[in-house]
């Protein structure tokens, strides 16, 4: 009786487990491909130009809830996310977010480089094969031929037969075209200038769309000329430094670098709409358009998932000429925090919230303003370039006979003339060698590392690292320069970029929406594996060049 009593009891609990298990079973099979990918109506691929990763600590109290803070706390926040390639600048930036690889594969090795077929300097989105649409100017003489792989955006089009849809904006042109790929349905820039217009290449199309040319016969863009004075009391702007001071420039025909700023009296002598770029105001430009395209392309309002791209671009402009610790770049951040919560909020207006995907990074970050640094007693400065070419030169003719043995000098590398150095019957490999170690004598140089040690070796760590994954082998140099940490050729105000140093590739990594985890993580990631990450949220094919590998801890299928 008693053994009667044991056994019932458990008999029924395996029943109801077996039972529980075939309703899970059977539930899983009624959706199978939401185990395979999810399917958000919508991706909305966002960079920052220029952002370090401590913009989003340092400013975090003065955001508010709908835009960085929202994406930290209902998404997943990649504390540890680095570029693993330099030069860290625009042009490379974006194509290696969108491509899931680094300019060695897919070719973007700068904004601008020597080419050394032509034997001329090239831009990265340049191509005179096509006509501008929307202005008059060459500005619109772009497209994406010089980008040698494809794009996530290039393998959503792939995937759906091209019916999703895919759409890039940026005030740069780079920044549109590039993340846009080869296979866009449009990408569209800012012209500044006159008009403040939003324009394209006939790479793309004919001629404007409705709603862009509706777009730019608006006062949406007039608006914005106005004085650009703090959103809030600036004696709350705690996160940076002095707001007038030494190592920030000046607009023509400002006598000081201090808020406010008079754009209105400032329009003709800094180029009219152009002025808007170097303010938090490209921004909310961006953002409008943004919006515009929502609407304009009714993305996110079929079955097949469609893709926005959108770079705010004004926030490299402020660096640049303001400085990471200024006032102005604080504004501009707690301003572009606002404008990322309109979005968003205008996405779960338009789209449906959980119905979007959103990734957010930058395309390179940022240098402290070395005469800053310096005056703080930390290490720091500017290479004398005018100095070091006297030098160099001196030693070019004292070990050659002439200068002509270096055809060119960009993004810290130089492209040496192998017509010359053969008809010398000087090896290659050995001027490449000489002329590192003469450079590695000069103030303000730490490494340097030839086009040979590139080819031969194959490095996994450290500075020697970073160049390789930047060192394409028909278009880089023959000569690879690294500045020492905190030293730059700039001007003694503002801050820039470029360098392999982790104050140049430190950026932030946010994700949010459908398929999204929340979380976090410390561990290393490179901005490579944002696009392998995608392409297996959505279950598409990986980017043709793609080496970065897909962050399992972010995604989450049902």
């Amino acid at each position: 009786m008693k053994k009667t009593n044991l056994i019932l009891p458990f008999l029924l609990v395996c029943m109801i487990s077996l039972s529980f298990g075939q309703r899970k079973k059977n539930s899983k099979e009624e959706t199978p491909s939401e185990l395979l990918a999810q399917s958000p109506k919508l991706v909305v691929g966002i960079v920052v130009d220029q952002m370090r990763y401590d913009y989003l600590t340092r400013f975090w109290d003065q955001y508010g809830e709908g835009g960085f803070k929202r994406m930290v706390n209902e998404g997943f926040n990649g504390k540890n996310h680095h570029y693993n390639y330099a030069p860290t600048s625009t042009g490379p930036g974006h194509a290696s977010v969108y491509t899931g690889t680094f300019p060695a594969m897919h070719g973007i090795i700068g904004n601008d480089w020597y080419d050394k077929e032509s034997g001329k300097m090239v831009y990265c989105a340049g191509d005179e094969s096509y006509t501008s649409v929307g202005t008059t100017s060459d500005a619109g003489k772009m497209s994406p031929h010089r980008l040698l792989t494809t794009t996530i955006t290039d393998q959503l089009r792939l995937h759906t037969q091209q019916r999703g849809k895919v759409i890039g904006i940026a005030l740069k042109d780079r920044g549109a075209i590039l993340p846009a790929g080869h296979s866009a349905n449009g990408a569209f820039w800012y012209e500044g200038g006159e008009t403040g217009n939003w324009i394209t290449s006939s790479y793309y199309m004919d001629a404007l769309p409705q709603w862009v040319v509706d777009y730019n016969n608006s006062d949406a863009v007039k608006v914005y000329k106005k004085s650009w004075t703090t959103l809030r009391p600036i004696d709350s702007y705690a996160e940076s430094g002095t707001d007038a001071n030494n190592y920030e420039g000046m607009f023509k025909g400002e006598t000081t670098s201090a808020f406010p700023h008079d754009i209105p009296a400032l329009w003709d002598a800094n180029g009219q709409f152009n002025l808007l770029r170097t303010t938090p105001y490209g921004n909310s430009i961006t953002t409008d358009f943004a919006i515009a395209a929502l609407e304009g392309e009714n993305l996110g309002k079929d079955d097949f998932t469609d893709f926005l791209a959108v770079s705010f671009s004004s926030t490299d402009y402020v660096g640049h000429f303001f400085g990471v610790n200024s006032k102005e770049i604080e504004d501009t951040y707690i301003r572009l925090d606002q404008d990322l919560a309109r979005l968003f909020a205008t996405l779960d207006n338009k789209v449906g919230a959980g119905e979007y995907t959103v990734f957010l990074t930058a395309d390179h970050a940022a240098i402290n303003v070395p005469s800053y640094l310096t005056d703080q007693k930390l290490p720091g400065g500017y290479l004398d370039m005018k100095g070091i070419k006297e030098h160099f030169d001196e030693f070019l003719k004292y070990k050659y006979g002439t200068t002509d043995v270096v055809k060119n000098q960009s993004n810290y590398q130089l492209f040496l003339d192998h017509k010359i150095l053969n008809n010398l019957d000087i090896d290659l490999d050995d001027a490449q060698e000489d002329i590192a170690k003469e450079l590695l004598g000069y103030e303000g140089i730490s490494q340097v590392y030839t086009g040979h040690q590139m080819w031969e070796n194959d490095y996994t760590e450290g500075i020697p690292y970073i160049l390789q994954n930047g060192y394409n082998q028909k278009r880089s140099g023959d000569v690879l320069i690294v500045p020492s940490p905190g030293y730059i050729s700039y001007s003694r105000t503002g801050s820039t970029h470029g360098s392999p140093q982790i104050y140049d590739t430190h950026v932030p990594l946010l994700l949010f929406g459908k398929g999204i985890k929340h979380g976090s993580t410390v561990n290393r990631t490179e901005i490579p594996d944002i696009a392998p990450t995608i392409a297996s949220l959505l279950g598409i094919a990986f980017p043709s060049g793609t080496t970065g590998k897909p962050i399992a801890e972010v995604l989450e299928f049902d």
